[in-house]
């Protein structure tokens, strides 16, 4: 699997967790591995996770949330009259992933995070998200 794809997969779990408890998110993540991993599926559309890259989303997961709290200050102190509460759900999930990256994930050069993170928001946000997400970005890696 791709780092792309990986990413885009802890992007959408990240997204869910606005919208459920943290009570719920074990079940949530459960879900969505169930929903992207049909067992014995013969009419797979090649969604499948490999249980090694479900392992490593899951631990990377694990990771941001841990995180969490200090990543959402770093994001808040760079978004400029923006609060956290007002970013939207999309913005918000793909900053936390490009944050956590960007500042704690050794692997992932700079660079690479913010344009992966620019083209989730392209693809999954607003109009306008790629640029709102590259200006708060820039701003941290600067």
């Amino acid at each position: 699997m791709t780092r792309s794809l990986v990413r885009e997969h802890l992007f959408k779990l990240l997204f869910r967790i606005e919208f459920n408890s943290p009570e719920d998110m074990p079940e949530q993540i459960r879900l969505f591995f169930e929903d992207s991993c049909p067992d014995e599926d013969l009419t797979s559309t090649g969604s499948d996770i490999p249980d090694k890259d479900r392992q490593y989303i899951k631990d990377k997961y694990d990771r941001i949330i841990e995180l969490l709290p200090e990543i959402d200050r770093k994001i808040d102190g760079a978004a400029k009259g923006w609060s956290i509460s007002r970013i939207g759900k999309v913005e918000l999930a793909v900053l936390r992933l490009a944050v956590y990256e960007m500042q704690y994930d050794d692997d992932i050069p700079v660079g690479v995070a913010i344009d992966e993170a620019v083209e989730l928001s392209k693809r999954f946000g607003q109009e306008s998200s790629g640029a709102f997400v590259n200006g708060i970005l820039a701003a941290l890696a600067g």
